[in-house]
């Protein structure tokens, strides 16, 4: 009798049990074991897996309400992680190369953002150290740049105390 209770707990709580499992525990066995091979191959497999796998949790916490009535949900959830993990259907890389990479690799439908021109003009402008000298001395001059340089040096060969000590920042690179 003890026992015909457990398997009953056991089969009417499946899905909390085998989901963790389905979706966590082997893709992470399996993404670990793929990072140690060569192949490039089970290497795609389980980033497009995680690719899907993040998809679905946004799903599932976009929909949360709407799936908290569908009563076969977790099943069904079950049913197509297993599918994405098993290796014998290879259903993470069927959905990612049907799916997700044409619409990922279209010029027209990959632009998923708007992004307003301005903004644009920051993100392609180059970003080092000589560009911005250079724009400082534009609004400023090279009188403040020179200024401003002295004044670092400055600050840099002064001598700092901290506890009592001196400290000397003569092998620290600027």
């Amino acid at each position: 009798m003890g026992s015909g209770n457990f398997l009953q707990v056991v089969a009417n709580n499946f899905d909390v049990l085998a989901l963790p499992v389905v979706c966590l525990v082997y893709p992470l066995y399996a993404s670990i074991k793929a990072i140690e091979t060569k192949s490039i191959v089970d290497d795609q497999q389980w980033l497009t897996y995680w690719v899907l796998y993040s998809l679905m949790t946004l799903f599932e916490l976009t929909f949360a309400k709407v799936l908290e009535v569908v009563a076969v949900w977790p099943y069904m959830k079950l049913i197509i992680m297993s599918w994405l993990v098993l290796p014998h259907f290879n259903g993470a890389a069927h959905v990612y190369k049907n799916f997700i990479r044409p619409y990922y690799m279209n010029p027209q439908t990959s632009t998923l953002w708007y992004i307003p021109q301005k903004t644009k003009e920051i993100f392609s402008a180059p970003d080092d150290v000589l560009t911005a000298a250079e724009k400082y001395m534009e609004q400023h001059g090279t009188e403040a740049f020179e200024r401003l340089m002295h004044k670092q040096q400055a600050e840099r060969d002064r001598p700092r105390r901290n506890n009592n000590y001196m400290i000397f920042d003569d092998d620290y690179v600027y």
